[in-house]
């Protein structure tokens, strides 16, 4: 995961259920109620999170969820948390030299294709009716796991809510789509104008991998910058 963002970036992954046990009290306490999938899920997330942390020096935070059920990183700090089917992985920073990360990691074809209409634009949809058949839905889980990776990034800045439809993603030199560690890099354009951009339709730039049965794509906002940096 760490492959998807520059230098400075920690991370850490997990293939099997996260130990409540292992957890903060704090963070324990949180999901006293919760149900025991939704308890793997959070010990997963926390435990990665924790491992990335240590990676930067800080050992022994309590990963609480915000109002909008967010992690509070410390204040030093910024990061993103994914989890899915049998994976799940976090990605940490120094604040100093990142605003923001985004982190997103998705089961390729888990998405309906009657879904894809409500996650693709006009564009990508037409894009994806000229991939062989065979590959669209591996396209299909690019273009929503980009958004979401996007939409974790932007969100802890301008606490902006949007839309699938609020955004294009375009594969740049995408090679075989949905080949087990295939990778490169995407452009993400608003199609209006975003608190996160300084000018309508600026082009925003991720990377992303394909690995096993999944895809994850990885995004950041630079400390001194007001878009989402090229590499």
């Amino acid at each position: 995961m760490a492959g998807l963002f520059p230098q400075g970036v920690a991370a850490a992954e997990l293939r099997i259920p996260g130990d409540a046990a292992l957890l903060h009290p704090e963070e324990a306490a949180s999901i006293a109620r919760a149900v025991p999938k939704r308890v793997q899920e959070f010990a997963a997330g926390r435990l990665c999170a924790r491992r990335a942390l240590a990676d930067l020096g800080i050992t022994d935070f309590p990963l609480r969820p915000g109002p909008d059920r967010a992690p509070r990183w410390p204040e030093s700090t910024v990061g993103s948390i994914t989890h899915t089917a049998g994976f799940c992985a976090a990605v940490v920073a120094e604040r100093r030299r990142f605003a923001a990360l985004g982190l997103d990691t998705e089961v390729v074809g888990d998405l309906q294709r009657k879904l894809w209409p409500r996650i693709a634009v006009a564009a990508e949809l037409a894009w994806l009716e000229r991939l062989p058949a065979s590959v669209q839905p591996a396209a299909a889980a690019l273009i929503f796991s980009a958004k979401e990776a996007f939409y974790k990034c932007q969100f802890p800045v301008t606490q902006e809510r949007l839309n699938f439809s609020d955004l294009t993603v375009r594969a740049v030199e995408p090679g075989e789509i949905g080949r087990s560690g295939q990778e490169g890099a995407l452009v993400v354009t608003p199609t209006r104008v975003l608190s996160i951009a300084r000018a309508p339709c600026a082009p925003i730039l991720g990377r992303y991998r394909f690995h096993g049965p999944y895809i994850s794509v990885g995004m950041y906002l630079a400390a001194s910058a007001s878009l989402i940096d090229p590499r």
